[in-house]
């Protein structure tokens, strides 16, 4: 095992992991006893074969330090290893390895994934979650979760091999290379976890693969549900999976028809986005992210002529909640996969996607079923056939994007002020106050209390 090697893979990662700690010179041999139990067990949970406890790295900027930190030092008058090893079980065959990286002095405990059950110390198991170390009583849904996976009952794109053994990598190799990054032809696929255990291509290499047999679709209908007349469907796929995102976001730019609203209009006429691009990106990738790839079916994106539908299969990480889900916690499905997305930039760790989805369209822009997550994107029109420009529709005026985005920052914050209005959309404070006028008396708004201490309420 290369420690270096793996000391500057940890490093390269923009936060730490469930998997893996940094530190300078921390050490609290009873704390340290409990980091390993959670550590082994997160490794496990994330099956990977290994968890790390490094020293001498900072655990912020993950810069390369040094570190005093002593191995062999004693406690409570027995060596610590033989302490710590005395505490775990089962059994682990963890190590102390020693290594010097920039002329700098790094230690790393090497601990094993806990394997059959979970890994204990002193009798008492515990978890990672997020950043902290927790006992893992106190998460009975990732204690099943963690069962399972140690059963093997769980089966993910990564332990999962393709029916297709024939793969070659070419397009990833460029792809790679146009975000700067050099993949080595000779680690390539044990670093990106593209085999089995057993030794095969997995779904994961499939999908990165020059042809993964698996396209995405995009089908437009000329009405608002599937009876309707199908117009046309396109397919980006049978590629490399990051070819065909990049394809289905640029297609989405074409869908995305700029409209000029001359609704209050005083000198330059507005241009009007028909939905919010940021919104249907977030809500893509997230799709392609998350999907459940081991059933062998795609997300599906159905264009209707109000909306936009993107279904990705399958269900929230068994670790997720509905509540963290909305705050935007990220437990993404297809681990391996989201490793990459965020090494190459396509996604985030930050779990901002879905909230700049409910900021724009509210939680019920997403919609649960028994196998399937839809988020739908609904279009702004500013004209529709054989209406009249500000002409009401139902009992309400449509709403331009400037509009729009006031009320999401109402719904996100009800005491929001005119001034921090002003501030976040870059418009006067007049110009402000008269679009709260308009959503006020077109029934969008209501104000609750005074203006001193009352609040907004979204209708």
């Amino acid at each position: 095992m290369d420690v270096n090697q793996i000391v500057l893979e940890l490093c390269s990662f923009s936060d730490e992991q469930e998997w893996f700690e940094f530190k300078e010179n921390w050490y609290q041999p009873e704390t340290l006893g409990e980091y390993v139990s959670a550590l082994s067990n997160a490794a496990a949970f994330h099956y990977k074969k290994y968890a790390f406890f490094i020293w001498g790295v900072n655990d912020e900027t993950h810069e390369i330090v040094g570190t005093t930190f002593n191995q062999y030092s004693s406690y409570n008058q027995e060596p610590f290893q033989n302490y710590l090893a005395r505490n775990l079980s089962p059994s682990i065959n963890f190590s102390f390895e020693e290594t010097e990286i920039e002329g700098k002095r790094v230690v790393a405990l090497i601990i094993p994934a806990a394997t059959e059950i979970p890994t204990a110390f002193k009798e008492k198991r515990y978890i990672r979650i997020g950043s902290s170390k927790c006992s893992i009583k106190d998460y009975p849904k990732r204690e099943i979760e963690l069962f399972k996976r140690l059963d093997g009952r769980i089966e993910t794109i990564e332990t999962t091999p393709s029916k297709y053994q024939d793969l070659t990598f070419q397009k990833l190799f460029g792809y790679y290379g146009s975000k700067g990054i050099v993949l080595s032809q000779q680690t390539f696929i044990k670093n990106l976890g593209l085999r089995t255990d057993e030794g095969e291509f997995n779904i994961l290499a499939q999908l990165l693969s020059d042809d993964s047999h698996i396209p995405l679709r995009v089908s437009i209908f000329d009405g608002e549900t599937k009876g309707a007349n199908l117009f046309s469907v396109r397919e980006f796929g049978n590629n490399c999976l990051l070819y065909s995102l990049d394809e289905l976001l640029r297609y989405g730019d074409v869908l995305n028809i700029i409209q000029a609203d001359e609704n209050d209009r005083v000198v330059e006429r507005k241009e009007v986005p028909l939905f919010d691009n940021k919104a249907f990106r977030e809500a893509i990738v997230n799709a392609v992210l998350h999907n459940k790839w081991i059933t062998g079916n795609e997300p599906m994106i159905s264009v209707f002529s109000d909306r936009i539908e993107i279904l990705s299969r399958g269900t929230l990480a068994p670790a997720q909640t509905m509540e963290g889900f909305f705050l935007g916690e990220s437990i993404p499905v297809n681990e391996k996969l989201s490793e990459i997305f965020l090494q190459l930039h396509i996604s985030e760790k930050s779990g901002r996607g879905v909230p700049k989805i409910i900021e724009m369209y509210g939680k019920d822009a997403f919609a649960f079923r028994e196998n399937s997550i839809v988020v739908t994107i609904p279009f702004q029109r500013v004209k529709t056939i054989g209406e009249k420009v500000g002409e009401k529709v139902g009992d309400k005026r449509p709403l331009n994007v400037r509009r729009q985005t006031i009320v999401a920052e109402m719904r996100d914050n009800p005491n929001i002020t005119t001034v921090e209005l002003h501030r976040a959309l870059g418009i006067s404070e007049t110009a402000v106050e008269n679009n709260i006028s308009f959503l006020k008396e077109n029934g969008y708004i209501e104000r609750i209390g005074s203006n001193r201490a009352g609040y907004w309420k979204v209708l």
